[in-house]
């Protein structure tokens, strides 16, 4: 008997598809889902005891792998001292510092539970700031579920997105605008149309809900531009980038290249919990005086600073700042990245691939795309047949082929070639 099948029928039974999250459920790709029992390191293992590779990390957290001794035990002193308070800590102070000296850009920040929570208050904090209701997302870039924000693309450039989730009122969808990522044209067309009106513009600098695609320097320096120009907020969505691509997040890493580069606003999550329930949003000191109990702007939660997630948060910080830290983690990611893309080439297989400290993704496409509508033309069945023959050899990509890919300190050269071995037989 498969207990990963038995398990996902009793799930079927009590929980909506199975699972709670939908891309758990392996839709995209069929057969049925992992269910995990334990994970230790670069590990985990399934319902059937089957060790796998595992490259989700919980979709981006697990920079340090699973289980860390250190985080482990920050985590288990602050179970003895209690679960939650609903008051205040020093802990959250703690956080906050840590999060405003690795980015410069963050003046204050308010913690909060989940990366759409933060991201559905920063869009709110931004409107409240400016008086303004109108917001701009990029198609393909996800910042959680909020009403606002589960919106495509309309019919033309700069033209009000529709709805993609029943549940969502179309007038709700009609203050956003959906443009196509890293297409300056649009960008410029739709300030020119609608800039006065526009509260926000909110993106992941380098998208990892479309695979792996950055913002070229170009679009990102015009867009900080124009937003300055038309007195409308740059929220970056460093949910999954933020401490994961760079110690200073995926933001630094565009500062380089741009004098000046700043976001108004910051969304983060993922790493800072450290596989706890806990994100954030910060950035200019006036702009967060806006939020309440100072300003006008509600925003609040019974388990926001959460003293266990903020201290397995701090640890995970503490150990990512150690010297040599990323350049090791690069090199892990860019030994896996390089590797496949060897190997599709001598199998002349179409296939590209990019990375950024412990993040990656590649496409069965010959070049990186640049936006959704390129991605969405990569071949989904060859994808498919590759993700189940890497999971037959206990390898765990993303059960989608729109999710990035993480690696984690924990993954040893041994697991990289281990990995890339099982591809060239998958792709023998």
């Amino acid at each position: 008997m498969d207990k990963n099948q038995e398990l996902f029928d009793r799930a079927a039974a009590v929980i909506p598809g199975g699972v709670n999250s939908p891309v758990r459920a392996f839709r995209a790709v069929g057969g049925t889902p992992r269910f995990v029992r334990r994970a230790e390191g670069a590990y985990f293992w399934d319902a059937n005891d089957q060790r796998y590779i595992d490259y989700i990390g919980s979709w981006g957290p697990m920079i340090l792998g699973h289980g860390h001794p250190k985080v482990v035990e920050a985590v288990q002193r602050a179970v003895l001292e209690g679960f939650s308070y609903g008051a205040p800590t020093e802990r959250e102070i703690e956080l906050a510092e840590a999060i405003i000296a690795l980015l410069p850009s963050i003046e204050q920040v308010r913690l909060v539970s989940s990366g759409t929570e933060a991201a559905m208050s920063a869009i709110r904090l931004a409107r409240g700031f400016t008086g303004r209701s109108l917001m701009i997302k990029f198609e393909g870039c996800y910042h959680g579920h909020a009403d606002s924000l589960l919106v495509k693309a309309g019919s033309g450039l700069a033209t009000f997105g529709n709805p993609t989730s029943a549940g969502v009122p179309a007038e709700v969808a009609q203050h956003t605008l959906v443009l196509p990522y890293n297409d300056v044209e649009a960008l410029e067309l739709a300030f020119q149309r609608h800039g006065a009106e526009l509260a926000t513009v909110i993106i992941e600098p380098i998208a990892g809900n479309m695979n792996f695609v950055r913002a070229s320097v170009p679009f990102m320096k015009r867009l900080r531009e124009l937003c300055t120009q038309h007195g409308a907020l740059l929220i970056l969505d460093e949910v999954m980038t933020g401490f994961r691509v760079a110690l200073g997040g995926a933001q630094s890493l565009y500062a380089q290249q741009i004098p000046g580069f700043a976001p108004d606003l910051t969304v983060l999550g993922k790493v800072i919990g450290g596989g706890m329930p806990l994100a954030a949003f910060g950035g200019r000191r006036d702009v967060m005086a806006k939020l309440a109990p100072l300003g006008g702007v509600y925003q609040a939660g019974t388990l926001s600073g959460n003293p266990v997630a903020t201290a397995c948060g701090l640890a995970t910080l503490h150990e990512i700042c150690q010297p040599g830290f990323y350049e090791t983690l690069a090199g892990k990611t860019r030994r896996l990245v390089d590797g496949l893309k060897t190997l599709a080439a001598e199998k002349k297989i179409a296939f590209s691939a990019d990375c950024e400290g412990g993040m990656f993704g590649f496409f069965l496409l010959p070049e990186l795309p640049q936006n959704y509508q390129v991605v969405m033309t990569t071949d989904g069945p060859a994808f498919n047949r590759f993700f189940h023959a890497m999971l037959d050899q206990g390898v765990y990509f993303a059960p989608a082929l729109y999710e990035a890919g993480f690696v984690s300190a924990a993954h040893s050269v041994a697991d990289i070639d281990a990995t890339l071995a099982a591809a060239a037989h998958a792709w023998s």
